[in-house]
C-alpha cells in the first residue's frame, strides 16, 4: 500500500494576501479492479490497527478536557512512575506554540508557528495519529505577529466536535476543518473582520460549543464575544464592547437557562447562550492592562475567579432571578506567607469546600471556599519564580491530582485540607526557550490526557507517554 500527498488550494485569507494550503496524508487507493478484495482488506486493516490508544477510554477533545473542567475521568491509571524520567511512546517535531494538544477519535491536534518560513511566517494546524504519532494532515496559513508580544506561536487549543476541528490563531484566524481530512469547511479573519483591539499577548481563549453555536472571545469593537453558526461560520450574535482577556468562555446551567460565563477586560458576565443577551455582570475593570488568563471555575453555585493583579473573587450564582452576588474578594501581594491567591496561567480547582491553586510565583495554596482563608501553602511543586506555572488536573471525583509544572515534570499527589501529599514525580519533556527565554526555558502548555496517555508539547516536539497502570 502506497502513500500519497494531496494539495488542496483555498481562497486567499482576508487581510493576509496569502494562499492557504492543506496537505493531507492518506493511504493510497487500490487500483481499479481490486474491488471487493480491496474493500475487505481495508476493513481487516481498520479492525487490526485501531486509532485509539486504548479501548473504551475518554478523549480530551477541547481545552481542559472532556467537560472543560480539568478533570480526567479515566480508570486503570498508574500509581507511581518506573523512573525519574519517562521514555515517550513516540515523539514528533513541532515548532513553537503555547497551545496545548487535544485528542479525539484517535487523532491528536496541535497548532504551531513557523517564524522562519518562506515566503513569510506561518501558523500551522497539525493532526497526528494518537497511536504512533504519524502525521495525518497539516494546514498552514500566513500570519503577521507584529501586533503581539511573546511571538512564540498560537495560544488556543483546537476544539473537536462532531467530526469538525475548530482552530483559533494568535491574531484571530478562525478555522473550521474536517477533523479526519483537514479540509477547510469555513474560515474567518477576526482581526480585520471585527476590528480587534489586540490584547498585548494575542488571542488566547479557546472557543466553546453550545448547541449549534461556536462562541469566541473576539475582543472586537462592539463585538467582545461573537457566536458563529458552527457549521457555516455565519455570525449569529455579538455582545459587549469591553475588550478581551485571555480566559476561555464556558457555558453553564443557571435558573433554567444556558448561560455563557466570560471574563472580559471590564467585568465578569453571564450572557444568554442562544442570543448573547446580558443577564448579569460583576465589575472587574483592569488596572495596568487586561491580565485574566485562568478560567472562571464553577463549583455548585460558586464561581471562582483569580488573576495576578486583583487576587481572587468568589461569586454566588442566583437562580430566581438569574444573577450574581459577591461572596468575598481578597487581594494582596500574592507572595509567600501572605495567604492570598493571585493566579496567572494556572486555573484553580475546587473540591470539597476548598480552592486549590498555584499563584503567579508557583506557590500552591489551599483556601477555604466559603471565606478565602488560607489553609496551607506549598513551594515544592515547581521552583518559585515570576509567572511560574502548574497545571492541576483532578483524577475523577478523587483527591488524587496529576500536576504538570513548567519544568516539564508530571507529579502524582493528593490534595486535601490536611496538606499536599506527593506520591511520585517524573520528567516528561524538557523546557524550551521559545515560550519564555528565562530560567532555561519553560513548558507553559496544558497537557492532554486521553487513552490512559499524556500528550504534551514544548517548542520543539510533541510527545506521548503511557500512564496506564
Amino acid at each position: 500500500m502506497g502513500h500519497r500527498s494531496l494539495m488542496n488550494v483555498h481562497p486567499k485569507t482576508p487581510g493576509t494576501g496569502s494562499t492557504i494550503s492543506t496537505q493531507t496524508h492518506r493511504l493510497c487507493c487500490f487500483p481499479r479492479g481490486a474491488g471487493a478484495f480491496a474493500a475487505v482488506l481495508v476493513v481487516l486493516v481498520s479492525l487490526q490497527l485501531p486509532r485509539t490508544a486504548a479501548a473504551n477510554t475518554i478523549d480530551w477533545p477541547q481545552w481542559r478536557g472532556e467537560a472543560r473542567d480539568g478533570v480526567w475521568r479515566e480508570t486503570g491509571l498508574a500509581e507511581s512512575f518506573a523512573s525519574d524520567s519517562l521514555k515517550p511512546l513516540w515523539s514528533v517535531p513541532v515548532a513553537g506554540g503555547y497551545s496545548g494538544p487535544t485528542v479525539a477519535g484517535g487523532l491528536v491536534f496541535v497548532t504551531d508557528y513557523l517564524s522562519e518560513a518562506e515566503p513569510g511566517p506561518k501558523e500551522r494546524i497539525l493532526c497526528f495519529g494518537a497511536e504512533k504519532g504519524d502525521l495525518i494532515w497539516s494546514h498552514s496559513y500566513a500570519v503577521d505577529y507584529s501586533p503581539i508580544r511573546y511571538q512564540a506561536g498560537p495560544r488556543a487549543a483546537v476544539l473537536i466536535h462532531e467530526g469538525l476541528a475548530y482552530s483559533l490563531g494568535a491574531i484571530g484566524h478562525l478555522f473550521c476543518l474536517e477533523a479526519e481530512s483537514g479540509r477547510v469547511v469555513w474560515e474567518r479573519d477576526l482581526f480585520t473582520g471585527y476590528a480587534i483591539e489586540m490584547p498585548i499577548w494575542g488571542i488566547a481563549g479557546s472557543p466553546v460549543i453550545e448547541d449549534d453555536l461556536l462562541i469566541v472571545m473576539v475582543g472586537g469593537k462592539e463585538a467582545d464575544l461573537v457566536a458563529f453558526d458552527r457549521t457555516t461560520g455565519e455570525e449569529r450574535w455579538r455582545a459587549l464592547a469591553d475588550g478581551a482577556t485571555y480566559a476561555a468562555p464556558r457555558v453553564i446551567d443557571q435558573g433554567g437557562k444556558r448561560v455563557v460565563v466570560a471574563w472580559t477586560a471590564q467585568r465578569i458576565v453571564g450572557l444568554e447562550a442562544a442570543t448573547g443577551k446580558l443577564l448579569w455582570e460583576h465589575p472587574s475593570p483592569y488596572e495596568q492592562w487586561p491580565i485574566a488568563i485562568s478560567d472562571p471555575v464553577l463549583e455548585g453555585d460558586y464561581l471562582v475567579c483569580s488573576d495576578v493583579h486583583q487576587g481572587t473573587r468568589v461569586l454566588r450564582l442566583t437562580h430566581d432571578p438569574v444573577g450574581i452576588e459577591l461572596v468575598w474578594h481578597i487581594r494582596g501581594t500574592g507572595v509567600r506567607k501572605t495567604g492570598e491567591l493571585h493566579a496567572l496561567i494556572s486555573t484553580p480547582q475546587v473540591m470539597d469546600g476548598h480552592i486549590y491553586g498555584a499563584d503567579h510565583r508557583g506557590i500552591l495554596r489551599c483556601l477555604e471556599l466559603a471565606t478565602g482563608k488560607q489553609v496551607w501553602e506549598n513551594d515544592t511543586v515547581t521552583p518559585e519564580a515570576n509567572w511560574a506555572t502548574v497545571h492541576l488536573i483532578r483524577e475523577g471525583e478523587s483527591d488524587r491530582f496529576w500536576l504538570f509544572n513548567e519544568r516539564g515534570e508530571l507529579i502524582i499527589a493528593r490534595l486535601s485540607p490536611a496538606g499536599y501529599e506527593e506520591a511520585a514525580r517524573t520528567a516528561v519533556i524538557a523546557p524550551t526557550r521559545g515560550q519564555l527565554n528565562q530560567r532555561g526555558g519553560v513548558v507553559w502548555t496544558h497537557p492532554a490526557f486521553a487513552g490512559r496517555r499524556l500528550f504534551v508539547r514544548n517548542d520543539e516536539q510533541l510527545v506521548c507517554v503511557d500512564l496506564a497502570r
